[in-house]
């Protein structure tokens, strides 16, 4: 009888204790339905940070057709080596609970389809490390966050300082190769050799906040039943993706992510020397990062793609000069400046497969509060009519439209952003009348005399 009690016993502790493993949550470890769904539990309480997240691209991430087309090539370009490495942090509850193989999505749960989701990042109790979703989860009913008086009557609580630092998002935002270790997305390395870190300024102060370029408080209740605190922090997760975020439906999410772009980065025209028919003419366009605490671009950098398009103008708009145009294909002009990185097999050879790659053959980026000058020259045309007008745009995409043909179809077209500009003008002062700043003067001088004189008469 008594060791009929303690086998009881025995069984009770297994079946209670924490589900956690030492290191990282591994493949098949869990099971989906130890997670609880966004919308049947979560919203229920957290209903505005569930109306933030949905249409997010961290409730997408799953569903993103970009990434499905990529990592179903890079499967069957790899036999299944790259599968759950992707999908970790894509869908990472399909991974820990074994859901994939295979990438198309086929065997997963419902649950699991959604994502980067609340019972994802709430269930996340360690960290081995800040890359390749390094993560330990244990989805024990308690919540893990950043309040330490937290009360509910829904599930248990529990203070995270992880949750409150830029570690936390370091473990999808910074991805290396398996292999050889290249950095394919270095997003949380760039920041943290960057002077924000030096700050104490974390992810969360920038992409959690109402603020788009820094922290900016938001009162509010974390649930509706919760306490009014002085900062909420917000679910919308956005970055610079506007492009899945429109095509998938959410307009909120896509208009925050061109705001942010807009806030990211200024430009500034400056023209070199004098305007004369016939002689080379010569201007430079500083690009400086002012709002993003990593590199202009982030994230993969070898499809996204950020350049200045260049246009000058002579005083009867004709265009004199262009650079960064977009084709009838939408191809960047081949000799404007793209800011990205280039990455090399094995060969050597350029290539957009991130699997694929071994080396970097370029990284031409912007670091946060760092600048790039691009020069610019060309013959000024004879007889030119004054003035000059000189547009720098700098904008930007995700990825090349010809990828995106060659991924999904040309019924996918990419959408272009400004992100900011900048204009300057020559030769205005060679269209004013000769002696006009010096007449005006003299004769408003003159008609004030002959009044005082007329007056003077009576």
């Amino acid at each position: 009888m008594k060791s009929r009690r303690i086998t009881i016993l025995f069984l009770f502790l297994i079946l209670t204790m924490p589900i956690m493993v030492s290191a990282e949550t591994a493949q098949g470890e869990l099971s989906s339905d130890q997670f609880e769904d966004p919308l049947s539990r979560c919203q229920v309480c957290h209903a505005e940070i569930y109306k933030q997240w949905e249409g997010s691209m961290h409730s997408q991430a799953e569903l993103d057709p970009y990434y499905l087309a990529q990592s179903l090539m890079a499967s069957e370009e790899t036999n299944g080596l790259t599968d759950t490495y992707c999908a970790r942090c894509h869908t990472p509850i399909g991974v820990v609970s074994g859901e994939v193989p295979p990438v198309d999505g086929s065997n997963l749960s419902e649950i699991a389809k959604k994502g980067v989701q609340c019972d994802f990042c709430h269930t996340v109790t360690e960290s081995d490390g800040t890359s390749n979703a390094q993560f330990t989860l244990t989805p024990d009913g308690t919540k893990r966050g950043p309040f330490d008086d937290s009360r509910s009557p829904a599930h248990n609580t529990e203070y995270s300082e992880l949750h409150t630092k830029a570690e936390f998002c370091g473990m999808c935002h910074d991805v290396n190769h398996p292999v050889n270790g290249l950095p394919l997305e270095a997003t949380y390395t760039e920041w943290k050799n960057g002077p924000y870190a030096a700050q104490g300024i974390q992810c969360q102060d920038c992409h959690m906040t109402p603020g788009i370029t820094g922290y900016q408080a938001n009162p509010g209740k974390a649930s509706g039943i919760g306490g009014n605190r002085e900062h909420i922090w917000t679910h919308f997760g956005v970055g610079g993706n506007v492009f899945m975020t429109e095509y998938l439906g959410s307009r909120t999410h896509a208009d925050m992510a061109v705001e942010r772009l807009q806030r990211a980065a200024q430009v500034n025209v400056i023209p070199r020397g004098s305007v004369e028919s016939g002689e080379s003419f010569s201007f430079d366009v500083r690009i400086t990062n002012i709002g993003a605490g990593h590199y202009l671009p982030t994230g993969l950098t070898e499809s996204r793609q950020m350049w200045l398009d260049v246009t000058v103008t002579d005083g009867a708009g004709t265009e004199i000069y262009r650079s960064g145009a977009l084709d009838e294909h939408g191809n960047i002009d081949p000799g404007a400046v793209v800011y990205h990185t280039v990455l090399a097999d094995a060969d050597g050879n350029p290539t957009e497969k991130v699997w694929e790659a071994e080396s970097i053959l370029s990284d031409h980026r912007i670091p946060p509060k760092g600048e790039d000058t691009e020069s610019h020259a060309f013959t000024m045309p004879e007889d030119v009519s004054l003035p000059i007008s000189i547009t720098a745009v700098l904008k930007y995409r995700s990825a090349p439209q010809e990828h995106i043909n060659h991924l999904l179809g040309e019924e996918f077209e990419v959408p272009v952003v400004e992100m900011t500009l900048d204009s300057e003008t020559i030769g205005d002062e060679d269209k004013r009348i000769p002696g006009f700043q010096i007449t005006f003067p003299v004769m408003l001088g003159l008609l004030l005399l002959l009044f005082i004189m007329r007056g003077n008469k009576r």
